[in-house]
């Protein structure tokens, strides 16, 4: 097909549809897209595309936008909407073809999903064929294309198999994970949609498409956790009914509940590529899932490398702040910004001295902590230092962090090298704003699996404290043109108070008395008692209380030390004792489940203990808010142990 006229195109912001979109820009394409709400459409496409208002349920609409249009992509569905979506579908196949034909619309090329045209298919697929038969109807050359699993970052079948992946250790696996399926990289469905619009026509043309191989969504489960390096347990059952599945889905994946309930009902079909017309009609040969599955998540990683935060989250600049941050696929991102005082030149040398012997600008106590922790685990700490005290270059070292990138004069983009239940970066950019500049600080982290989110929502609040601090002291730091450490002893809470000469003898205490409770648990090991005992499948595996009850134990001490520090024990007495009752009861618990084996007295004792917990948290409040959110993640970690504990004494009686 030559080049004059105009191609529509439907769904471009959908997901198919706005990968298309660039393509058919930079093969030449004069491309036009319809949109119920053009203004929403507009700032995001490429330059030159027209978008016009249109609705697919309102045929009237539908004329001036097909007007000189030679080809037309139909890639929307209604399996989102409320109430009747066959209805919906049907009705918009009508109207879509009806207008097509009527302004010389030379091709449709439509995209459905594969499944044989059986008497109990289900209303997704049985809708997705009729809407190609809809469109077939009146007499425009229809190319539909039929596709099963379609493999990519941010498809809906993707997503749910990598949250369901990532979020649960032990899976249900109900009959319809078992079915066959013929999945297809993102990429090669777009080269088909691509590859349509030359195609000679001498009517309409039905393709199956899909990739080399036929799998289950259990075997995609498998692969994909093969790759991210996740071990996982899959428990067959024998039936799950669509509707408790959607349920189910809905707690753990990004679906609508209504969404998944008509996806789950779809998968009972096998969905195989049947004929072979794609490779008779098409030179392309499609990927293979092991190879689909790594280009997503490499794909992920490159497009997420390139996002401008501050761009990306400028729409969501003034709404409320949400726990954990912000979901972009699999990756949460908390980012936050400040209008710095300074040009963009002082401000960006302020960023690039951050680290080694100048500092984190905020609480460098808790920044050595951690790089204490991560030792104990066996990573880098924080010793490493930087190679130069101004200046920084890829590849560069960074305490425990390495420079991945960085643009003069804009941006600094750091990568994790201490032990972590995932990939962590942080990200600096530097804007113009007025007659300042606008720093933004993003702090992304990639979780591996359950323990991944668990650390991630765990340190959330502490990662409050110590980011903002260390972006105020970054702005100072900039806006008064000296070294890092200016105001550094005024603004973190880990130095002042008491001189040198006590704090760290205090703190050393602290670590001695907390550790010394941990001593005392460590008299009663599991044994054989334990290992007998039924345990519930999220049960955590045994090496993981080591290095949580480490760093639990070290977050105690500090949080004590802090506020030790604001008067001593004559200003501090009544939140230190509490804090020591808690202790005590920390110290109780083990003997009592593992020594004397009663789990029932063991969760009455750990319920006490979560009060005492809670109101140590309390009192702390107005003396030390760090020493406060330091011991979130401990009574985080109680409560679950509580929960267990719970459990095991129930299924044990």
């Amino acid at each position: 097909m030559e080049m004059p006229g105009h191609i529509l195109l439907t769904g471009a912001t959908g997901y198919v549809g706005g990968r298309l979109l660039p393509l058919l820009v930079a093969d030449g394409w004069r491309v036009r897209c319809l949109a119920r709400q053009p203004e929403h459409l507009s700032p995001r496409v490429p330059a030159g595309v027209e978008v016009v208002p249109g609705d697919l349920l309102d045929a009237a609409s539908l004329s001036a936008a097909m007007q000189g249009v030679e080809a037309a992509f139909y890639l929307v569905h209604s399996m989102g909407a409320k109430g009747d979506f066959e209805t919906q579908d049907r009705q918009a196949a009508e109207n879509f073809a009806a207008a097509a034909r009527a302004a010389g619309v030379q091709r449709i090329i439509y995209l459905g999903g594969s499944g044989e045209d059986e008497p109990d298919l289900s209303a997704h697929l049985r809708s997705r064929h009729e809407v190609g038969e809809r469109l077939r109807a009146h007499g425009v050359p229809v190319i539909e294309f039929r596709a099963s699993i379609i493999i990519g970052s941010g498809s809906l079948s993707y997503e749910m198999i990598r949250a369901l992946v990532e979020r649960l250790p032990v899976m249900v696996m109900p009959r319809w994970v078992r079915v066959t399926a013929q999945p297809i990289a993102i990429g090669d469905v777009l080269a088909y949609l691509r590859a349509a619009l030359s195609l000679k026509l001498d009517g309409s043309v039905m393709v199956e498409i899909g990739g080399p191989d036929q799998v289950s969504y259990g075997e995609l489960m498998r692969e994909y956790a093969r790759q991210r390096g996740l071990r996982r347990w899959m428990i067959p059952v024998p039936l799950l009914t669509p509707r408790l599945s959607s349920l189910w889905l809905g707690l753990v994946t990004p679906l609508y509940a209504r969404v998944g309930r008509k996806l789950v009902d779809s998968l009972r079909h096998p969905t195989v590529v049947r004929d072979d017309s794609a490779q008779r009609l098409f030179p392309i040969t499609p990927i293979g899932v092991r190879e689909a599955i790594a280009r997503a998540l490499r794909n992920e990683d490159s497009s997420f490398a390139q996002t401008r935060w501050s761009d990306a989250l400028s729409a969501a600049m003034n709404a409320p702040r949400h726990w954990g941050g912000t979901r972009f696929g699999n990756r949460l991102v908390d980012s936050r910004s400040a209008h710095v005082a300074a040009s963009p030149v002082k401000v960006f040398a302020a960023v690039e001295r951050i680290g080694g012997a100048a500092g984190w600008h905020y609480a460098n106590g808790l920044w050595t902590l951690r790089g204490w922790l991560d030792l104990l685990l066996g990573g880098v700490g924080m010793r490493r230092g930087r190679r130069d005290p101004e200046r920084l270059r890829v590849g560069d070292t960074l305490d425990c962090w390495r420079v991945e990138s960085i643009q003069p004069g804009q941006r600094l983009r750091l990568a994790a090298e201490m032990n972590l239940p995932g990939r962590a970066w942080l990200e600096f950019e530097v804007l113009p704003d007025g007659n300042g500049t606008r720093l933004r600080q993003t702090a992304m982290f990639d979780p591996l699996g359950l323990w991944g989110l668990a650390y991630w929502y765990g340190v959330w609040p502490l990662h409050q404290l110590v980011f903002a601090g260390m972006l105020r002291g970054l702005a100072q730091a900039a806006e008064k043109g000296l070294p890092n450490t200016t105001n550094s002893e005024m603004k973190d809470p880990t130095k002042r108070c008491h001189p040198i000469g006590r704090r760290l003898p205090a703190l050393v205490g602290w670590m001695l008395l907390c550790f010394a409770a941990a001593a005392m648990g460590a008299l009663f090991m599991p044994g054989e008692w334990y290992v007998t005992l039924k345990k519930p499948s999220w049960n955590p595996p045994g090496w993981i209380f080591g290095p949580v009850w480490t760093a639990l134990y070290t977050m105690m001490a500090l949080a004590a030390w802090l506020v030790w520090r604001q008067g001593g024990w004559d200003k501090q007495r009544k939140p230190l004792l509490l804090f020591l009752v808690q202790l005590a009861l920390n110290a109780l618990w083990t003997p009592l489940f593992f020594g004397w084996h009663r789990p029932g007295v063991a969760f009455a004792e750990i319920v006490l203990l979560w009060l005492a917990i809670a109101a140590t948290i309390a009192v702390f409040r107005p003396v030390s808010r760090t020493a406060m959110l330091v011991l979130v993640p401990y009574l985080a970690w109680v409560s679950f142990a509580a929960a267990l504990n719970f459990t095991l004494w129930r299924l044990n009686p």
